[in-house]
């Protein structure tokens, strides 16, 4: 069991992407530099966003506990100099734009990488999509190398699980992750 001194808890239990970490990000705010911020979620998806997002923001992610069917996060505030500005993903498509895409004449030459987790996907998903979930991502990019150089759609549920992506995509060398802004919530084409 971790055990951390919590100067702040917020609790997002009931919450799904990208309510906890929209509210983790306000919380940090409301505390100093190295003290330590306490997420609780039910939101499976959290246990990747909330490592995600407080690694990009330059905060200490300390980890992830799993208690009672809840998610417990521990985040140390960075020093005021430490924390990089939240920066958003530079390409991006709406979900109209990608089915016109997907339906164009280029729809061969289309990747779609989708990063929710595996319940998620199953309710539905794109046809033809990659399932890789966020948590899974870094592990997984050997087996995306061939795709190095391909047009790679990312998308989650909303935009950010997939925004997250696609900057890790990007440090790794996929120049052409363009994220699915919008997610799977405002999706109107056909799914599997």
């Amino acid at each position: 069991m971790i055990e951390y001194a919590v100067d702040k808890i917020i609790d997002c239990a009931g919450m799904s992407c990208p309510m906890p970490v929209v509210k983790t990000k306000k919380a940090i705010q409301q505390i100093n530099p190295g003290q330590v911020l306490g997420v609780i979620a039910t939101d499976a998806g959290s246990v990747a966003d909330v490592k995600s997002w407080a690694s990009r923001m330059g905060h200490h992610f300390l980890g992830t506990e799993e208690r009672e069917g809840k998610y417990h996060h521990y985040i140390r505030r960075a020093h005021a100099d430490g924390a990089e500005p939240d920066t958003r993903y530079a390409l991006t498509i709406s979900t109209e734009g990608l089915m016109e895409r997907l339906n164009g004449p280029q729809h061969d030459e289309s990747v779609v990488l989708d990063v929710r987790e595996p319940d998620e996907f199953e309710s539905g998903h794109i046809k033809g999509a990659i399932s890789v979930p966020l948590g899974q991502l870094e592990y997984r990019l050997p087996e995306l190398k061939p795709l190095l150089d391909k047009e790679l759609f990312v998308i989650c549920r909303s935009g950010s699980r997939s925004e997250s992506a696609c900057h890790i995509l990007t440090k790794h060398g996929f120049t052409k992750a363009v994220n699915v802004s919008d997610g799977m919530k405002d999706w109107l084409g056909p799914t599997e």
